[in-house]
Order: structure tokens, then sequence, then C-alpha cells
């Protein structure tokens, strides 16, 4: 079974891993959503720390001191930066993080990782707007993305006719030219919601 949901928050979705653990579900693999295997019912105990490596051996050696200490690692690559442990039985520790702070600072790990990508895309909008490949004046006139000549001084069927051909045109270039600034504002917003819940689990 497939589910496919989004947590800005690791501890909710540890807890919705548990009890979907509880509905005999268990986690098997996660990439765009998560994979379940039909199981018994169980009290499980996952947590989820967000880490990426540059090598597959500081990966695994990664993994076997977890495993060491009774966690099973159930999801997660060297890049995928989510990675998912399950306590095996009642072995080892109840969490897998040795005190609040290092607990905190996965997120503090997935904001740098969000503020990265939304300044890797700042530049690159920048060079697009200056050479004039992305006009950003479509934000306040959305009728310039219309490039029939004359169409905004026609009127009647001959206008209708002109318009509702080019808008799906039009439409495609809007989207194209919105998806860089799109996606700074999406990856700000997480890396901000990210930076949040580190600070309050600080508090904690």
């Amino acid at each position: 079974m497939k589910k496919y949901k989004f947590f800005t928050n690791l501890d909710q979705e540890e807890q919705w891993l548990n009890d979907m653990a509880r509905q005999g579900y268990t986690l098997v693999r996660k990439s765009f959503g998560y994979q379940f295997e039909r199981s018994v019912p169980e009290e499980a105990n996952y947590r989820i720390d967000f880490r990426t490596f540059k090598n597959q051996r500081d990966f695994e050696d990664y993994v076997a001191l977890f495993e060491d200490s009774g966690w099973t690692h159930v999801a997660g690559t060297k890049g995928s930066g989510a990675q998912y442990f399950k306590q095996n039985g009642e072995q080892g520790n109840e969490d897998i993080f040795s005190d609040a702070d290092s607990k905190a600072a996965r997120y503090k790990r997935i904001s740098d990782m969000w503020m990265t990508l939304c300044c890797c895309f700042i530049p690159i909008f920048a060079a697009l707007i200056s050479t004039d490949t992305i006009d950003a004046s479509v934000i306040l006139k959305p009728q310039s993305l219309y490039y029939t000549p004359g169409l905004w001084e026609m009127s009647g069927p001959r206008f209708w006719q002109a318009f509702l051909f080019e808008t799906p045109f039009a439409l495609f270039r809007g989207i194209v030219w919105m998806v860089i600034p799109v996606m700074i504002i999406v990856y700000s917003v997480f890396a901000y919601k990210a930076k949040k819940e580190y600070d309050n689990s600080q508090q904690q």
C-alpha cells in the first residue's frame, strides 16, 4: 500500500508511522510516498533523522552505528536526507538521539537544505530577468503574455476567437516563467518552518 503525505514536523511524522504500525502497516520504503506492507499490528517505535552523506561508506557506517544500538534502518539513502529507523523490539534506547540538542539539530539541517535550494534559484532567476528571458512585468500586466498583434483592439467574435485560441499558449508561458519564483517562495517557506521547529525544539 502506498500513501502520500507531507510533514514539516518530524515528531508528527513519527507518530503517524507508529499509528500505521498499530493498524498493521509496516514502512518498507520512502520516496515520493510511503510504501507500506501488511503486517501484524504492533506497538512500533519509529524515529527520523536528517542527514546526507558524500560517499556510500560514510552512510553505511552511520547505519551500522544505529543498528548496533538496536535500530533498523528501514528507509533512506545517502543523499535522501530523511533517514527512517525502527526500534528492534525492546532493544536499545527509546530514542536515537542522545539529548534535546541533537534531536533539534535535524531541523537545523533541514532548514539549511531548503535555504540552500532557495539561494541557488535566486541568481538563476536574476540572470533570466537581466537577459529578458523572463519578463517580470507579466506579474502586473498578464496581457503581455498574449502575442497576437492587435488582440486588445479587436472586438466581438473576432476578439473571442483570437483570445480563446491563444489563452492556452499564454497560460503555458506564464507557468514556465513563474516556476522559478514560485520555487524560491516555496523553499523559503519550508526553510522558515524548519527553522521555527528548530527553535521550538530547543525551548522544550
